[in-house]
């Protein structure tokens, strides 16, 4: 082990605190090894899987503002920058600027806020249709018949993808995501997107344009890296669509599960909710700070840098816990308590700076929608909590089941 890597092991001490973010045990209740890497270990090195990690939110917030030092042009994820593989051109959560920032400027143009909003009537349309084949049945997974549905209709009107096709492209990004308990994501088959499956539906765009997203890659012009005004290549415009597939699939389908869970573990909190709606948005951002859907961002260090009287080295895996800078005590008051009352504008579920979400309106908009359906229908209900399961991915914490009865 390198020098620099001893130094940084013996900084982890005591040798009891161990994160491992393909450890299920952990995964089920990460929040107490959160408090003591804060606490005992704010650098943190895994000698077993070779990564270094950060828990506080002061330190998070210094990494994911310095894109130069913290790389996402390895990949956001551990498994693919350790793999060092070649990433496609096009994949916004895989590039630095300036690439990053003109395909982020194209993709943009879509999550306008005026945009996003003018999608309400459709998504609250979508969700009142996934409800009433729920009236009358006492219980039912909340997963499978309602959270994952909305999230794949919304995204399938965005992309112009025809209702019939998209439950068998929710699944393939399902399945992208999707680990062996306690082992990593197989890189060479999962990491990386590939979107042959949409290339159907792009010729068919081509000869048929709409309102849609397909429709607005196809026709945007932009000047790249080498000021060369152009629009997308065909394989360009595929490598979008996958990307806006898997992150708007799963993370929002992910935050409703976890509004579902909450809502039933705190009956006060759902109660306030059902008598004042307008209470809604508040309890999404706080559920978006207690639970988020992804815990960890990981980066590629580009030059030697130092925490905590350690120098990472360059060509280290960093891991942001972002989850744990959302409980820091030294930002948050009480920050293990789910207060649906809370200012939480500085939460770092969706990142900070120049990875900043781009769809983190639409995942608040469609949240926002759906809970107040949802709660308009079923103002109480159960949880079976002995049934519950996470799902098996290392990158997306949520349920995977969410068995419920309603009254």
């Amino acid at each position: 082990m390198p020098e620099t890597q001893v130094a940084a092991a013996e900084a982890s001490s005591p040798e009891s605190v161990r994160w491992d973010p393909w450890d299920r045990d952990i995964a089920r209740d990460p929040y107490p090894v959160y408090r003591r890497l804060r606490a005992e270990a704010p650098l943190y090195y895994n000698a077993e899987h070779d990564f270094y990690a950060l828990s506080r939110y002061d330190d998070i917030d210094r990494a994911l503002l310095d894109w130069r030092t913290f790389s996402s042009s390895r990949g956001p994820i551990l498994e693919i920058i350790k793999a060092g593989i070649e990433i496609p051109p096009g994949t916004l959560l895989m590039e630095d600027p300036p690439a990053h920032d003109i395909h982020r400027g194209l993709l943009a143009r879509v999550f306008t806020p005026r945009r996003v909003l003018s999608l309400e009537p459709q998504i609250r349309e979508m969700c009142t249709r996934s409800l009433d084949r729920l009236a009358g049945v006492g219980s039912f997974d909340f997963m499978t018949a309602f959270a994952n549905e909305v999230p794949m209709r919304v995204i399938g009107m965005l992309l112009g993808i025809p209702e019939a096709d998209q439950q068998s492209v929710r699944d393939r990004a399902d399945e992208n995501l999707r680990t062996v308990p306690g082992e990593q994501m197989a890189v060479s088959d999962k990491a990386i997107p590939h979107a042959d499956h949409f290339a159907e539906y792009i010729d068919w765009r081509t000869e048929h344009p709409s309102d849609d997203l397909m429709t607005e890659l196809l026709r945007a012009e932009f000047e790249d890296t080498e000021g060369v005004t152009r629009t997308l290549t065909r394989q360009e415009i595929l490598t979008y669509i996958t990307v806006v597939a898997g992150a708007g699939n799963e993370t929002t389908a992910r935050l409703l599960g976890w509004l579902g869970s909450l809502l039933a573990r705190y009956p006060d909190r759902r109660a306030e909710l059902v008598a004042n709606p307008q209470l809604i948005p508040k309890a999404i951002e706080e559920t978006l700070r207690f639970e988020p859907t992804g815990h960890a961002i990981a980066r590629y260090v580009t030059t030697d840098v130092e925490y905590h009287g350690t120098v990472v080295p360059a060509g280290s895996a960093m891991m942001l816990l972002v989850a744990s800078a959302n409980r820091d005590s030294d930002h948050w008051t009480d920050p293990d308590i789910y207060d649906i009352h809370r200012k939480t504008g500085t939460l770092r579920t969706f990142g900070l700076g120049t990875h900043f979400c781009l769809g983190a309106s639409l995942a608040r908009l469609e949240a926002r929608v759906a809970i107040e359906e949802f709660l308009k229908r079923f103002p109480t209900w159960d949880v079976d909590w002995d049934a519950l399961a996470l799902s098996s991915t290392s990158t997306v914490r949520g349920w995977e089941t969410l068995p419920m009865t309603v009254a």
